[in-house]
């Protein structure tokens, strides 16, 4: 049977092709984060993709449950961990596991990455905390940047499990 592909608003127990482009567009945090799977109440992984300018990157922070795996599509995108800091471009996965303070940052022009999120303690979160702090768009694009309220970001950050625990990187020069 044929059917068409589906753009994903609610957590599918059912097998579906997600078409690139589709999902739920959001600008979030001065880029563009589209949900394409949520964690629902008994999904074991979200997955939102993200586009951002050079230079972007969350607050440092760790996740209380939740592993992330992100995938490069385009671009590069510094992973900050610790003292570690690792590059990867297109095509390369970073893992960051629960539990340990990280951050990232975008060096190229522009990025694309998606972000899959999981848990063996409840469903993930993260898609809920994306939506929580992002403002619905018809169509994919990245904001004009603005203003961030680090307070609000924390307080919702601490709602889905997320504890902020310092500031973005540095500005890239």
């Amino acid at each position: 049977m044929l059917r068409a592909m589906s753009t994903p608003i609610t957590a599918s127990r059912a097998p579906e092709v997600i078409a690139p482009g589709s999902g739920h567009h959001l600008h979030f945090l001065n880029h563009l984060a589209t949900v394409k799977v949520r964690g629902g109440v008994s999904g074991v992984f979200s997955v939102v993709e993200f586009a951002a300018p050079r230079g972007l990157g969350p607050p440092l922070h760790r996740h209380d449950d939740e592993d992330e795996l992100f995938v490069v599509l385009d671009g590069r995108v510094a992973f900050h961990s610790g003292d570690d800091i690792m590059l990867a471009d297109e095509g390369s996965l970073a893992y960051l596991p629960h539990g340990i303070p990280h951050t990232f940052q975008v060096h190229s022009d522009t990025a694309r990455f998606v972000c899959v999120t999981g848990s063996r303690a409840q469903a993930p979160r993260f898609d809920l905390m994306v939506t929580a702090l992002g403002v619905e768009v018809a169509q994919a694009s990245l904001p004009e940047p603005g203003p961030i309220d680090p307070g609000r970001v924390a307080e919702v950050c601490a709602a889905h499990g997320i504890e902020v625990l310092g500031p973005p990187p540095a500005p890239l020069e």
